[in-house]
């Protein structure tokens, strides 16, 4: 799967020598890979996050995912780029990609075997159904899908992968 996002330029390491699989995955850098994983396509208008500076890897990753309704941000003007990514934030900004990219997105499965499901923010609901039912998300456990844990680098290019093979 590493091989796979680095070899398409979806991921790059974090230094030259250092790739940080275990590195918790910012809000930023999701956007940066779905933006990568798009094409890199030009985004128009202008950015209403006021904590999101001109210039930065990931400011027009940003503006194209808001543009394209991808990310909302957690605020109207706010999207916190170092926040750390949490898993029902990872489910839910693939879920719009996976739209925004016209896949299929009917796929659905009761969450009821797990019992963190109560714990899934409403908004995050039914894209964790369909990511279970393609088999992107497995719980962490048989019975926990853990949405407000953090997500790290190593669990996205496993998502990743699944998603992108599943497409091909």
């Amino acid at each position: 799967a590493l091989d796979y996002m680095v070899a398409n330029g979806y991921i790059k390491g974090m230094t030259e020598t250092q790739f940080g699989p275990y590195t918790k995955l910012t809000r930023s850098m999701m956007v940066t890979i779905l933006h990568r994983v798009a094409g890199c396509p030009e985004a128009e208008g202008t950015l209403a996050f006021t904590d999101v500076p001109a210039g930065k890897y990931y400011t027009e990753a940003v503006r194209w995912a808001a543009q394209h309704g991808i990310t909302n941000g957690v605020s109207q003007t706010k999207f916190a780029p170092d926040s750390a990514l949490t898993r029902q934030q990872m489910v839910t900004f693939l879920y719009r990609f996976a739209d925004y990219m016209e896949y299929d997105r009917t796929a659905t499965d009761d969450l009821s075997d797990f019992t963190d499901a109560e714990t899934i923010s409403s908004y995050a609901v039914e894209a964790f159904q369909w990511a279970v039912a393609t088999d992107l998300i497995r719980g962490t456990t048989e019975t926990t899908l853990e949405p407000l844990a953090t997500t790290t680098r190593e669990q996205v290019i496993l998502v990743f992968h699944r998603l992108l093979t599943m497409q091909d």
